[in-house]
């Protein structure tokens, strides 16, 4: 799984970097993903000076605790974390302070799996556990309605103010929305990782070829998100609203924000999804629909990924339970019949 983030943390990088330049005015979006302004040691060297913190208090902290419950428990420190400990960095600001990282990574741990057991007992997902933690604790910070800018003799500020791709389209700014194709590629402001869906199916081919992530969950939260897209767009000529999420393409909305992030790397998660094949259509499935729902409908915050997550996280055991009582019940008529 982190073989399967690596390019999204290193593209992160880059993009921050290419943020914080675009928004001085040092270089033109024009020039985009392909020119040689991207992909430059500058853009490198700012993402790391922001991005690699995070990862160093996020392992620091997380395995810190691990290493304490192994020792108070008698059990060896579990591999578990190695994955949570990547993806928390990877999902919020990258101007989080420091110390609500560590906050927020401890509550993950501790009351996200510790608390039922450790890993493989965990009914939530660890990482946006911490992250839900910081929704709530600190909004502001949160918001994601910055692009951080260094300190600089040219611009001696620490935050460009600047609304995100989904804030803009839920205010109905539709030509500041980027398009279908950066969209895509990922020279957008966001969280580090979660900007290129091209490098998020990249990682997602990898995960479903090697096993570890469940195609059936990646499919159907894919199929759920666009469902409800069409939904929606079906429905926007008789809303009558500024809305532009209502409008817009629903594979340009599930490029947007963190639904493929999500889908791919925490909806995937092994302990805390659907155990059933036929659970994991479902849970995915449904996932989707809540997220693009959640999304499009929420005037605080236009993103809907990470509560669509945990809600069916806490729903995935009654998922598995109607699935296997239905199998039983159709097996016990043809015992009947037989």
């Amino acid at each position: 799984v982190i073989m399967a983030m690596v390019p999204c943390l290193i593209f992160g990088m880059f993009n921050a970097g290419y943020q914080h330049h675009l928004a001085l005015g040092t270089i033109e979006s024009a020039q985009g993903f392909l020119g040689s302004s991207f992909w430059t040691w500058s853009n490198l060297v700012i993402g790391m000076w922001k991005v690699l913190p995070l990862v160093v208090v996020s392992y620091g902290v997380g395995l810190a605790i691990e290493f304490v419950f192994a020792i108070i428990k008698g059990h060896e420190v579990e591999e578990g974390y190695l994955v949570t400990g990547m993806l928390v960095p990877l999902i919020v600001p990258i101007d989080l302070p420091l110390w609500m990282l560590a906050v927020a990574v401890a509550f993950g741990v501790v009351i996200g799996k510790e608390v039922f057991g450790g890993t493989g007992m965990n009914i939530l997902n660890p990482a946006l556990t911490a992250r839900a933690f910081l929704y709530f604790a600190y909004p502001t910070v949160m918001s994601g309605d910055k692009v951080w800018v260094s300190l600089n003799n040219e611009m001696p500020v620490d935050g460009y103010s600047g609304a995100t791709a989904l804030s803009d389209a839920y205010n109905g700014l539709v030509d500041k929305v980027p398009s279908l194709l950066e969209s895509f590629i990922g020279t957008i402001p966001g969280s580090a990782s979660e900007t290129s869906a091209l490098l998020i199916l990249v990682g997602a081919a990898y995960l479903i070829a090697t096993g570890i992530g469940s195609w059936r969950v990646i499919v159907s939260g894919i199929v759920g998100g666009i469902v409800m897209g069409l939904i929606f767009n079906y429905f926007s000529g008789s809303i009558e609203s500024t809305n532009y999420l209502l409008k817009i393409n629903p594979i340009h909305q599930i490029c947007l924000g963190g639904f493929l992030f999500g889908v791919v790397f925490m909806a995937t998660d092994p302990v805390s999804a659907a155990q059933t094949n036929t659970g994991k259509w479902i849970y995915g499935f449904l996932i989707g629909l809540l997220g693009i729902l959640i999304r499009v409908v929420n005037p605080a915050y236009p993103e809907g990924i990470m509560m669509a997550i945990l809600f069916m996280n806490v729903m995935a055991p009654l998922i598995d339970h109607y699935v296997v009582a239905a199998n039983i019940k159709r097996r016990m008529k043809r015992v009947k019949t037989a």
